[in-house]
């Protein structure tokens, strides 16, 4: 008889979980769709590549928490094995011992799992969400040992095994059953368009592997996966797109189920910079905002850490929204006189009456201001710290950025000094507003070659080989600390023998902090023209010193047609010392102390490079501390997205915090290998009675250890000491 009921209750489990799925990926199809539709061929491939993706790139990432991905295995390998299982015994009644012992150990490995899971609630770290998830052990641990005592039934004697099925013990097992399966079964759907359990990560989670955004960050069985990093491109030919995400229907569909796939383990909130800086974000309650936006409803139910700032007004239950309702209303940035239209308050109405029945869409149910407020989207760095943590590989940077591009483009809303810098780069191809040609006032003494020049000579002499290298100076070159990182390493070229030369005046800003800021219409402008000035010349590669270009020519150009092998300067050095073109005296740098290396996001966490600048301190003789917040890990330095013309304010600087974690090293010198990280770290003030940590470019390092022949002594670490070889700040700006 128990088992009967238990029969129709697991049919009934799947059948409202089947029509809650139904719904679900309902919601998910307000958003934008693909360009082409999918294939059924094509559907059926992408839900075969699931296994791989979650056993091999994203477990990888759990497993950076070994207790929780051990926890991981035991309890959801437990479940997935004994819900399979169970349907087959209980549901179509096949009954053998081999299966009730399979079953046992299945229900077994869950519930050691769910003790872990017990415990780790007992005492939750800050970024874990409360509400439900507190629930959840407790219905694991009841559905796991409710199964496994009715499994014991199937491999017992047959008189014992009655006893344990059948009567008022095998009720109370099938209401434990019953219990579990509405947590996790039902609640991976719901059964409905807003009301969700805290497995719906599970359902949501293995169609968003399915269906990525980012395919190529998935390995194969052939290659590994790729930092696909660039930020995807905006069609501006079409007038009918949406410039930019305004509501949460203008998001593409894939993205709405990778923010349906969040299981609110805050990872995202541990690393993000903005948050610890007390800014207000917090990752993980943008997503479930987007979450709220998509269903339609408030953001009352959410139980984790609030975004920070002012309680009152960042409080849950005070945002809400829907799928065709503003995100963030009319920013008080948007420009005036009518470039903005107001779309008033956030109305959430009940939903239209069944057929037959007087409607009610009319009635409306609460009034919000935003759903997410504009100062949330520009405090982010885009430093990808909450991407690369994320167990379930969401695409928060996208998201914002995607928003960010509503703000700028249809309203004017960007804050702080950004407009003043999107403006200079409309007017003049550089973020400063400067002349073009003022770039190079730091090197008048240093006679650098300009490829246009070089390039015609080698033509008249009908001498047709490309330049070795382009080197892009960047619009660090308009700030007199970087132009001591540029000259050198212009030593460091010099000194290898490098046959190298620059754009010149023919050089516009690459594009990166009009493409963060969202002003995608100002990025592809600079990017098709800079892609029309290179197409012109012959070079090998380019080289650069600053990590936003790096990563901007060599990952976001190719979508617009300019496709490069382009370095980084330190990868470069780590190249040139590696074939025996440079020559070092590491004796020249035993003064300096201990030193510990910065990295910056868009050379490691953007781009995967992390070993060429340990290698390069490793062969100059350095003692090298590692911050306890390094490589993947690194700490924003804060100058990434924008962040320093926005200005959003916190309880702390992200600088600050970072030169604490330098601090904490004892190192006596900080390498860098970014203008804007070199920028952001020395405009921190050391607390009273403390040192602050020298910071130096790599390129700065390499040139003191530089062992010059004669045809290197014009450009002497002297004479990259002189002040009297640097403009000053008005001659720059002529």
């Amino acid at each position: 008889m128990n088992e009967t009921v238990l029969s129709m209750l697991i049919f009934a489990a799947l059948a409202l979980a089947a029509i809650g799925a139904v719904k679900r990926i309902g919601l998910w199809r307000q958003g934008r769709a693909d360009a082409t539709s999918m294939s059924v061929g094509e559907l059926i491939a992408s839900l075969a590549k699931v296994p791989r993706r979650y056993g091999v790139d994203l477990h990888h990432v759990v497993a950076r928490d070994r207790y929780m991905a051990n926890t991981h295995v035991a309890t959801g390998g437990g479940f997935v094995a004994a819900a399979l299982l169970m349907v087959v015994v209980y549901g179509f009644g096949i009954d053998s011992a081999l299966l009730g012992g399979l079953l046992l150990l299945a229900s077994g490995a869950m519930f050691a799992g769910a003790l872990f899971v017990h415990r780790r609630r007992l005492d939750p770290p800050a970024r874990l969400s409360r509400g439900p998830w507190m629930r959840l052990p407790k219905s694991l641990l009841v559905f796991s040992a409710s199964l496994f005592v009715m499994s014991l039934s199937l491999v017992l004697p047959e008189g014992v095994g009655g006893m344990i099925s059948g009567g008022i013990l095998g009720l109370v097992l099938v209401a434990g059953i019953a219990w579990g399966l509405l947590e996790m079964i039902v609640g991976m759907t719901g059964g409905g368009s807003r009301i969700t359990g805290p497995m719906k990560h599970a359902f949501a989670g293995a169609l968003h592997l399915a269906f990525h955004r980012r395919p190529a960050r998935f390995s194969t069985r052939d290659s590994a996966g790729i930092r696909d990093s660039a930020l995807l491109p905006l069609d501006l030919s079409n007038p009918e797109a949406p410039l930019g995400v305004g509501k949460p229907a203008d998001f593409n569909w894939r993205q709405l189920l990778g923010f349906d796939a969040c299981v609110q383990c805050g990872r995202c909130e541990a690393v993000c910079p903005a948050f610890a800086a007390g800014q207000p974000l917090n990752p993980k309650k943008l997503i479930q905002d987007m979450v709220v936006g998509m269903a339609g409803g408030s953001d009352a139910a959410y139980a984790g850490s609030p975004y920070p700032g002012d309680e009152l007004k960042r409080a849950p239950g005070q945002h809400g929204g829907g799928p065709q309702q503003a995100i963030v209303g009319v920013s008080p940035h948007a420009r005036p006189a009518g470039q903005a239209a107001s779309s008033g308050p956030i109305q959430i109405k009940a939903a239209p009456g069944a057929a037959g029945k007087p409607a009610d869409a009319d009635k409306l149910i609460h009034e919000f201001t935003v759903l997410v407020e504009p100062e949330t989207l520009w405090a982010c760095t885009t430093c990808r710290a909450c991407v690369e943590e994320c167990p379930m590989m969401i695409e928060h940077v996208d998201a914002i950025v995607d928003m960010r591009r509503h703000m700028t483009l249809e309203q004017g809303a960007t804050p702080g000094k950004g407009v003043e810098v999107l403006d200079n780069l409309i007017a003049t191809d550089n973020p400063g507003g400067f002349a073009l040609e003022a770039r190079l006032h730091w090197a008048a003494d240093l006679d650098l070659p300009r490829i246009a020049e070089v390039q015609a000579a080698r033509e008249a002499a009908r001498d047709l080989r490309p330049v070795e290298a382009l080197l892009w100076l960047g619009d660090g070159a308009f700030d007199m600390r970087n132009q001591r990182t540029l000259r050198a390493f212009v030593q460091v070229l010099r000194a290898a023998r490098v046959d190298f030369a620059i754009l010149g005046a023919e050089e516009r800003d690459s594009g990166d902090v009009a493409r963060r800021l969202g002003d995608e219409a100002t990025f592809q402008s600079l990017a098709t023209r800079n892609i029309t000035t290179l197409s012109k010349y012959r070079f090998a590669r380019i080289i650069t010193c600053d990590p936003h270009s790096f990563h901007v020519l060599g990952r976001e150009y190719v979508a617009f047609g300019g496709d490069y092998l382009v370095n980084h300067h330190t990868s470069y050095m780590n190249e040139l010392l590696a074939a025996g073109r440079l020559s070092l005296d590491a004796t020249r740098l035993a003064t300096l102390g201990s030193v510990t290396w910065h990295d910056p996001c868009y050379l490691g966490r953007y781009n995967g490079e992390f070993e060429a600048p340990r290698t390069l301190l490793a062969a100059l003789g350095l003692e090298v501390r590692e911050m306890q917040r390094s490589g993947f890990r690194s700490r924003c330095c804060g100058g990434g997205g924008g962040a320093p013309v926005t200005d959003i304010p916190g309880k702390q600087r992200i600088p600050d915090m970072r030169m604490g974690d330098v601090r904490e090293t004892g190192a006596e010198v900080v390498a860098v290998g970014c203008p804007q990280c070199t920028a952001m770290l020395e405009g921190v003030v050391a607390p009273a009675g403390e040192a602050e940590p020298q910071v130096l470019d790599l390129a700065e390092l390499m040139a003191r250890a530089l062992v010059a022949d004669a045809s290197t002594q014009g450009l002497s670490m002297q004479g990259l000491a002189a002040s009297t070889t640097q403009p000053t700040d008005a001659e720059v700006a002529a």
